[in-house]
């Protein structure tokens, strides 16, 4: 009997600096590859979603944030890579550290981007939560 498949959870956060400029991650992994996301990542079990991506954030740039508040929550369904979270996305700020990559074997790039002038190929997470801005 096939084991049945649920939805992963996977958090991020909309971290803008005193520029209005965003800071996105180009993703080399999957689910989408080569597309500019939002930090963050999966939650662990018995994680709450603010603890994972004040974790995920430490773990990925190396700087501690601070949680404004949840802006939203996103289906986050790629079907042709068979892919399915639900991904609440924090607006946060940082409060600690410089931004570095500290996961290149899963980050291409870190960089921080106009709010009005992101790149095109963004992930279905960041599309979203840019929309709710």
């Amino acid at each position: 009997m096939e084991k049945e498949k649920l939805p992963k959870v996977g958090v991020g956060a909309v971290i803008l600096d005193e520029n209005n400029q965003i800071l996105l991650v180009l993703r080399k992994k999957s689910p989408e590859a080569g597309h500019w996301s939002l930090p963050g990542g999966k939650v662990d079990y018995m994680e709450t979603i603010e603890n994972a991506v004040i974790r995920e954030i430490k773990e990925e740039l190396g700087i501690d944030i601070k949680i404004e508040r949840l802006l939203c929550v996103t289906n986050h369904i790629v079907q042709s890579e068979d892919v399915h979270y639900v991904a609440p996305t924090f607006i946060a700020h940082i409060i600690k550290g410089k931004v570095q990559n500290k996961e290149p074997h899963a980050l291409e790039k870190v960089q921080w981007f106009p709010i009005k002038d992101v790149p095109e190929n963004i992930t279905i997470t960041t599309d979203y939560a840019l929309k709710q801005l």
